[in-house]
């Protein structure tokens, strides 16, 4: 059975990205060391990459996700895993011909309980991962997130994205795994219900 699976890189101060995100500054003011896991990657990101990679089997966001990066955003032909199946939560489907990826990306305006149904049937058994704060949050508050995956950075951005907010409701987690390395401090939670 599929896994919903948050993995994010977040700031010590709760932000996953910074202020003043837009297409050319898709981690906001200052947000860059936010993924210097994965631009400069020390044998354990690497290792920790490998598996994320080998698990991953469909992915879900939210509209402004895939706004960022569409087009000439820096995903090219692919979503941000490549062919991998994306499902785009929306309230409205652009018109086809103005989708790059019509092969990867389907818009779902049925809601968050549509949208995880469809990814998990697309993920073959594989987690689903779920990109950004809005559809994190949304996943959990329907209670369909099984695991997240905070990726800690040491900075702080004093202001921009949070993940934990709008949550509308309190929660437990169990720590799984706990990797660090000098780039972050990789954290691994189950969602207990």
């Amino acid at each position: 059975m599929s896994k919903v699976v948050s993995g994010i890189s977040m700031s010590l101060d709760g932000f996953v990205a910074g202020p003043n995100v837009s297409r050319e500054q898709q981690l906001g003011d200052g947000g860059l060391p936010l993924h210097q896991w994965l631009h400069q990657p020390d044998p354990r990101d690497i290792g920790l990459l490998d598996e994320m990679r080998a698990g991953l089997g469909s992915i879900l966001m939210g509209r402004v996700s895939y706004r960022l990066a569409e087009g000439d955003g820096g995903w090219g032909e692919g979503g941000p895993a490549g062919p991998t199946p994306c499902f785009v939560l929306t309230h409205k489907a652009p018109a086809l011909e103005t989708v790059r990826a019509p092969s990867v990306f389907t818009f779902v305006t049925d809601g968050i309980r549509s949208a995880v149904a469809q990814a998990k049937a697309a993920a073959g058994g594989k987690a689903v991962a779920v990109h950004g704060a809005s559809a994190a949050q949304q996943c959990l508050a329907a209670g369909l997130l099984d695991e997240i995956q905070i990726h800690l950075a040491p900075v702080l951005l004093g202001g921009g994205t949070r993940l934990f907010e709008h949550l509308g409701g309190q929660y437990r987690l169990e720590r799984t795994k706990v990797i660090e390395t000098p780039n972050a401090t990789h954290l691994r939670f189950s969602v207990i219900r």
